[in-house]
């Protein structure tokens, strides 16, 4: 995934941020926000139809905010800012998506998070929003004993190996472990977040992920980093800490 990020200031990639972590509870009482688990590979274009559907029931005060986590049969998406040159193998089905970004994998094991949250009763804040999102993942990840952090020339959530090679002027090599991807439609969004729980890696072969060309930069998962990928531990630290962001959330 890519991410929605509002333009500003150009970054310098040598910069690591420690997002500021932002409460993002709502200002409705009692309307907590769905959690809901499926089961199963859910395909990539029902999970874009139903997030449709759902957004605009929330748009029109039909229904509950919703977060739902779901892994995808194996398939590569194109966000808005794709380039075909970075499409290397089309070993699995290519989807259009109206998310930011760039090409992306999901597949088995990597557990995605869609986000359908209305940011008008949060906070109508887009930068503020991402920010808040890295700030959960990296909280979850610290759960998990994983020590994720961002950069400001880059998107997305990523871990330092000191184990691989520098890169050709000593950048230090660092893999990406979640990635953001976002669109916001009358400020309720869509789309959401990808942690590499225990993919397989190899299936990132294909394209050029999230646009990442520099040698060493890599994407790896939490199995690869030898830390917990029991999926179920991982949902419950994503649960947890989103809750301390978010607000509370109820079983769907």
């Amino acid at each position: 995934m890519g991410e929605l990020r509002p333009s500003g200031t150009k970054p310098t990639a040598t910069v690591t941020r420690s997002p500021e972590i932002i409460g993002f509870k709502s200002r409705e009482t009692g309307a907590p926000v769905e959690w809901r688990i499926e089961d199963g590979l859910v395909p990539y274009e029902r999970a874009l139809a139903e997030m449709a559907a759902r957004v605009a029931a929330i748009q029109s005060g039909e229904a509950r905010e919703r977060v739902w986590l779901i892994e995808h049969p194996p398939v590569y998406t194109a966000g808005t800012s794709a380039k075909d040159a970075d499409l290397l193998d089309p070993r699995f089905p290519v989807v259009r998506a109206g998310r930011g970004g760039q090409f992306t994998y999901h597949g088995p094991g990597q557990r995605i998070v869609y986000l359908m949250l209305d940011l008008t009763r949060r906070r109508r804040d887009a930068r503020a929003f991402v920010c808040a999102l890295e700030s959960w993942l990296i909280a979850a990840l610290g759960d998990l004993g994983v020590e994720g952090f961002t950069r400001e020339a880059r998107v997305g959530v990523w871990v330092a190996r000191p184990e691989k090679p520098k890169g050709a002027a000593g950048e230090p090599a660092e893999d990406k472990i979640a990635a953001l991807g976002l669109r916001l439609s009358r400020w309720v969004s869509s789309h959401g977040v990808a942690l590499n729980v225990a993919p397989d890696l190899t299936h990132f072969s294909g394209i050029t992920p999230c646009g990442i060309r520099e040698s060493h930069l890599g994407v790896t998962s939490l199995k690869a980093l030898g830390a917990p990928s029991d999926m179920r531990l991982v949902d419950a630290a994503l649960r947890r800490r989103f809750e301390e962001i978010f607000g509370e959330t109820t079983d769907a």
